[in-house]
């Protein structure tokens, strides 16, 4: 979804499956009154929205936006941030090369997936998920008696800086063959589990297997409730053990990526 000062765009097709598109542009009182400034904000989809992003910038400065600035909370490509052999594709390198062709003012984005986007992308402003996991934290019941866990070492580095809570970490045991999770152990503040409400945080989930293990774990360690915060959230969520094993209580997301509805999981419009 794509969006030009909060403002969603009508976005058709012509029958040979090119866009159409139509956009409101302001007369010369509005854009003296907004000083010709716009922020399309982009909440990713389909990659066809990034033709559609390349041409709405294009349309809105020949309509005299001097003042362009990209809000994209989850940064396509980002999984893609390195490449091992001639054959991988360094699809991250190249979005960004496109984004940064456009030249927009800032580029803001919300808790990247890999340190590597961040320099990849020119005049890059991240927010941090801070406010969201403080919004989950009050969901919950507040910071009596909750331990955060992190399901790895590099989420328990990201994280645990923001908040003054004790916290646990988990440990993965992976076939490297495979790439797929085998167990995982736990660290950390070993001691503020049992009984206890856990809130487990990252960044993004497609299935979420890490967290169906940490929850699995975390489950015979004997803690209370568990809940889980990521900040983009792909809609393969449903699909997963974490949901379906029921021993995550409920799930918190923002609308980066996450377009389904489901009463297990609590969407947080971007701010």
């Amino acid at each position: 979804m794509i969006r030009i000062n909060k403002n969603n765009i009508n976005v058709n097709k012509f029958p040979d499956g090119t866009l159409l598109l139509k956009e409101w542009i302001p007369d010369e009182d509005e854009k003296r009154k907004e000083e010709r400034k716009a922020v399309i904000t982009w909440l990713f989809e389909n990659n066809e929205e990034l033709v559609t992003l390349i041409y709405l910038a294009g349309h809105l400065r020949a309509h005299g936006i001097t003042n362009l600035s990209l809000d994209m909370p989850y940064i396509p490509n980002a999984r893609q941030d390195r490449v091992k052999t001639r054959e991988d594709v360094f699809t991250l390198k190249y979005f960004a090369e496109v984004i940064n062709w456009l030249d927009f003012e800032t580029v803001t984005v919300l808790d990247p997936h890999s340190s590597v986007s961040e320099a990849l992308i020119n005049k890059i402003q991240v927010r941090t998920p801070e406010a969201y996991i403080r919004k989950a934290v009050d969901r919950i019941g507040g910071t009596e008696n909750l331990t955060l866990f992190y399901p790895d070492e590099g989420a328990c580095k990201r994280y645990s800086g923001l908040f003054r809570l004790p916290f646990a970490f988990g440990i993965k045991n992976r076939d490297w063959e495979t790439g797929d999770i085998r167990g995982l152990d736990i660290s950390g503040m070993t001691d503020c589990i049992r009984g206890r409400k856990i809130l487990m945080i990252d960044d993004i989930s497609s299935r979420g297997g890490t967290f169906y293990y940490s929850a699995r774990k975390l489950n015979e360690l004997g803690v209370g409730e568990i809940y889980l915060y990521i900040s983009h959230c792909e809609n393969t969520i449903l699909e997963g053990d974490a949901l379906k094993s029921g021993l995550i209580r409920k799930i918190f997301t923002t609308n980066s990526i996450f377009t389904e509805k489901d009463e297990r999981i609590e969407v947080f419009a971007d701010e």
